[in-house]
């Protein structure tokens, strides 16, 4: 049994992308508390789990239950899969119901008993005591550093445009469209999307309709290390002319939102029912795409209109003059 501890910011969004990964792993969430996911899936979703946007950790969960007392008890009954020293360090989501004080250093005891050794400062391994509806403690196998992908941030890239979603949303998308060998996006600007896609292995395609956009995305592709892409300079409203041997796997991308300059002169809502249309003929039967519209743009109305069939949506308020949504479609 293994756990994840996602992110807080796009909770539904975040449980979705862990479900996707799983899919491919043949796992599935088992249970949810808050913000902790009990997965029935073992090494073999490994890969699929580093993949994750927006996760805090995974770990093997080996024991839980409904009281400080039976965890206590229960912890006691397994031989913890502890290599070298330990540390036990504690997670009171905001559902806590317990009284878990002092807890971390009662559990920590227990394990010190079978003859693992403390060390506060530089532990080998780290256990994790989550306290939600239900109490659950594990080892913490992977932690999505922060850092990594505040690295990657718009104006920490060599080709820099402001307007760019966050990293960790960006790989999001990737994983949100299930794709295992390749991907599409025919809005790419400077290729945050396809940087996340590059860095988790897939072939990534891209289109946009500016030279400097262009140039400037293999620019950041180079710099993060990928190498294997295909950039063209092109309207994302004629997919079909660019490739026109080509079905893909998968699309993701996050289309101009509304200023003249982004939309290169044209009305927004038709930019985007046109796009819509050439992504789904260059899409694989049974592919998904995954994008972002402006929350007054009726997106699923516009997209199962072209044949598209919704699977999920979620709302995301950036700031006061822009909320919006995130769609995952499939082409039937």
């Amino acid at each position: 049994m293994l756990y994840v501890e996602i992110l807080g910011n796009l909770p539904s969004m975040a449980r979705d992308e862990v479900k996707a990964m799983l899919e491919l792993a043949g796992g599935r969430i088992k249970d949810q508390d808050y913000l902790f996911l009990k997965l029935d899936a073992d090494g073999e979703a490994f890969p699929y789990l580093d993949r994750l946007g927006l996760t805090h950790e995974y770990g093997e969960l080996i024991v839980e239950a409904g009281s400080p007392g039976e965890l206590l008890k229960r912890a006691g009954e397994v031989r913890w899969p502890i290599k070298g020293t330990f540390k036990v360090t504690p997670k009171t989501m905001a559902n806590c119901r317990h009284n878990v004080m002092g807890l971390p250093r009662k559990f920590g005891a227990v394990v010190n008993a079978q003859g693992f050794r403390v060390n506060l400062s530089k532990p080998d391994t780290l256990v994790r005591v989550y306290c939600g509806e239900r109490l659950y403690a594990g080892i913490r196998l992977r932690f999505f550093d922060p850092k990594d992908f505040e690295g990657r941030k718009a104006q920490h890239r060599p080709f820099f445009r402001p307007i760019s979603l966050h990293p960790r949303v960006s790989r999001t998308l990737v994983n949100l469209t299930k794709a295992r060998r390749e991907i599409l996006d025919p809005f790419m600007g400077a290729g945050g999307i396809l940087m996340e896609a590059g860095l988790l292995g897939l072939k990534v395609y891209g289109v946009d309709i500016k030279p400097e956009m262009v140039e400037g995305a293999g620019i950041n592709l180079r710099h993060y290390g990928i190498r294997d892409y295909r950039l063209k300079l092109g309207d994302a409203t004629r997919l079909e002319e660019l490739f026109p041997d080509r079905r893909f796997e998968a699309i993701a991308t996050d289309p101009p939102y509304g200023t003249s300059a982004t939309l290169a002169g044209r009305r927004r809502d038709e930019l985007y029912r046109k796009a819509l249309e050439s992504m789904y003929n260059v899409l694989k039967k049974g592919g998904r795409l995954v994008t972002a519209f402006p929350a007054n743009f009726n997106g699923r109305k516009e997209a199962e209109r072209v044949g598209f069939r919704l699977l999920e949506r979620y709302y995301q308020r950036v700031h006061k003059s822009l909320d919006r949504w995130f769609y995952v479609f499939e082409k039937v």
